[in-house]
């Protein structure tokens, strides 16, 4: 059966020949559009990590460098900065705490004992946040580049290398425990003062290591609010912890140092378990969603991680194998009162990093996300503006620091050896905190970038060519007071801040991220 012809239509004007050229023209240009440019090579991959070939994102943040910018680092770096504070506050409350236990030799014994444990957990504690960097700099780009499964996968890839890293080096440290206080220069009596506590630090260090991965996934979806929540309840439980089982108020028994290692270890198990609580209530879409697969997967990823963090464990090792030799100058040529001054010195020094540390994390986060859409100009932007903002709040530390000095050292200790001693280390640290927030800062945005190997090369020269030959030379050769040996710590800072400032003005940390794709 044959079908029914239309109705007949009226007659249509024609084109004119020119916009029929024209609507041929468009159509052929509509065809490239949805191939792509033949010109433009083909799409890059999934793993590169700065593309400023890549098509910029519309509704991507412009790229401005002035007030919104400002804005925008100061929204990300104050929970950064308030979650810091509230950590480096139970360092301090530790020391308060225990430089009250008093004993025949005062407050120097237990406090010298943190110490000795101390620096042996920071070289842990940095080879994580060294991974955390890495955690940023690979969630950050992609989810900036839209991507939100390889997001999934990179945090899920970082745990794995986390995990693994952190059970090696506390396992080899648990059981190495007493020749590697003796190799720091401890005599038995701090040895045996120092194990309880040390075991604990150390064998909750797993529960951190997965914490604080955590937090860098948070950090790199530009949430800085829930890590500070959750830094809030870990040290609500440190000080109770604190409270009632190092003096053994409301009937808890009086453990000491040892009272002061278990409120630790439980505050780090609540702080893990407020974590999981957190991601397991996300659900794809989310692109921190985590799923068993992400946290099983080996691959590319895994590897990335790797290649990433690697420098940045290096740098961490090296930073601390220079710590502990300069603690070591301490121990050898000045005695248990200078190892027990820097001991709480190195708390209030690292209560002067949370500026340096909420910048860089804020940096390292923004600097990642708009390289993953192609902005480095923005990303340059960023890096100088949150340094200026780092510069500027040092200053003002510094001078607090320097006309409190005294008052600062009293918080901590009642013993007057270590008040009058402390006096001296805290006027260096007024002087150093410019550079040392600048350096911090300037950093974080190489990492960002996927940049570790800068601040590896940086922190070698800072501590390897500046801080320990100094401080041996003054100890040893010179036989100095030990006030040279703190103007030591002021060398490594400009040292490191000058390396990474020439660094970032050349834009090798472009060069390294463009390499990695």
């Amino acid at each position: 059966m044959s079908r029914p012809s239309p109705p007949e239509q009226p007659d249509a004007p024609r084109p004119s020949p020119d916009a029929e050229r024209r609507a041929e023209i468009a159509e052929v240009e509509s065809e490239i559009e949805e191939l792509g440019d033949p010109e433009a090579g083909p799409a890059l991959p999934s793993t590169t990590l700065a593309a400023p070939t890549r098509v910029v994102d519309p509704a991507a943040p412009p790229a401005a460098t002035g007030t919104g910018i400002t804005r925008e680092v100061l929204r990300l770096a104050w929970p950064v900065m308030l979650s810091g504070a509230m950590v480096s506050l139970v360092g301090l409350v530790d020391r308060a705490m225990i430089g009250r236990l008093g004993g025949p030799d005062g407050a120097a014994l237990p406090l010298a004992a943190v110490g000795y444990a101390t620096q042996i957990f920071f070289l842990i504690q940095s080879t994580i946040f060294a991974i955390g960097f890495a955690c940023v700099a690979l969630v950050a780009r992609a989810i900036g580049a839209g991507e939100p499964e390889r997001a999934r996968a990179a945090l899920g890839a970082s745990l794995q290398v986390g995990v693994a890293v952190t059970a090696v080096l506390s396992g080899a440290m648990l059981v190495g425990a007493k020749p590697l206080l003796a190799a720091l220069g401890a005599g038995p009596e701090v040895i045996e003062a120092t194990l309880p506590y040390y075991r604990l630090v150390l064998g909750a260090s797993i529960a951190l290591s997965i914490s604080m991965t955590l937090e860098s996934g948070l950090r790199a979806n530009k949430d800085t609010r829930t890590p500070m929540w959750i830094a809030l309840a870990v040290t609500v439980v440190k000080l109770v912890g604190n409270a009632l089982l190092i003096f053994g108020t409301a009937g808890f028994p009086r453990l000491g140092l040892l009272g002061a290692g278990i409120a630790t270890a439980v505050s780090q198990v609540v702080g893990l378990a407020l974590f999981a609580l957190v991601f397991l209530r996300l659900r794809e879409p989310a692109p921190l969603a985590l799923g068993w697969r992400h946290l099983t997967a080996g691959g590319p990823l895994r590897r990335e991680v790797v290649r990433i963090s690697l420098p940045g464990v290096v740098e961490r090792l090296i930073m601390n194998l220079g710590m502990l030799s300069y603690f070591w100058v301490l121990s050898q040529y000045y005695g248990t009162l200078a190892v027990a001054t820097y001991t709480v010195g190195v708390a209030l020094l690292s209560f002067s990093w949370i500026p340096g540390t909420g910048y860089a994390q804020a940096c390292a986060t923004l600097v990642g996300q708009a390289l993953g859409q192609g902005r480095s100009d923005r990303a340059s932007g960023i890096g100088w503006r949150a340094s200026g903002l780092a510069v500027a709040t040092a200053v003002l530390l510094g001078v607090v620091c320097a006309l409190t000095h005294e008052s600062l050292a009293r918080l901590f200790t009642s013993d007057e050896a270590v008040v009058t001693a402390l006096g001296p280390f805290l006027l260096v640290l007024a002087a150093a905190q410019p550079f040392l927030q600048f350096h911090f800062t300037l950093g974080g945005a190489h990492r960002g970038a996927g940049d570790t190997w800068t601040p590896l090369l940086a922190a070698s020269v800072g501590n390897w060519l500046f801080r320990v030959p100094l401080a041996w030379a003054f100890a040893a050769v010179f036989q100095w007071d030990v006030v040279w040996v703190w103007i030591a710590l002021v060398f490594d800072h400009v040292a490191r801040s000058l390396w990474l400032a020439v660094s970032f003005r050349r834009g090798s940390w472009q060069r390294a991220a463009a390499r990695a794709g």
